[in-house]
């Protein structure tokens, strides 16, 4: 499985996967080359705005952000994302300024481990 995570303003290769809730400023939908937008597998509004991309705050986000993974409509486009992902290389893209203290970074970690209940080979 390969998973990347670049800024949506990017150029590169692979299948490019928004994976923020909010449509990026000042960026047309030709311009971003998106295979899909998976606004579901996003962090929640709630916990989206409480993070703020504080950096001291990134550790605690990537915890609850993991948690609400768990939840609907979160988990069932996590799976989609997933079997994406076994099949094809992913690039996760985000708007974020820094993508080292980004939901998607943590997302890349997520589909990096085996999902639960499978052991890996």
């Amino acid at each position: 499985m390969t998973v990347d995570v670049q800024r949506v303003y990017e150029d590169g290769t692979g299948v490019r996967v928004l994976v923020d809730r909010l449509w990026p400023r000042g960026l047309s939908r030709d311009r971003a080359n998106l295979a899909w937008w998976c606004r579901d597998v996003a962090p929640s509004s709630e916990l989206r705005r409480w993070y703020g991309h504080t950096p001291e705050r990134f550790a605690e986000f990537a915890r609850r952000y993991r948690s609400e993974l768990g939840n609907e409509p979160q988990a069932a486009a996590l799976a989609e994302l997933r079997r994406r992902a076994e099949r094809e290389h992913v690039v996760l893209v985000t708007a974020t300024k820094d993508v080292r203290l980004s939901a998607a970074r943590v997302l890349a970690e997520v589909l990096g481990e085996p999902p639960c209940g499978r052991l890996p080979g």
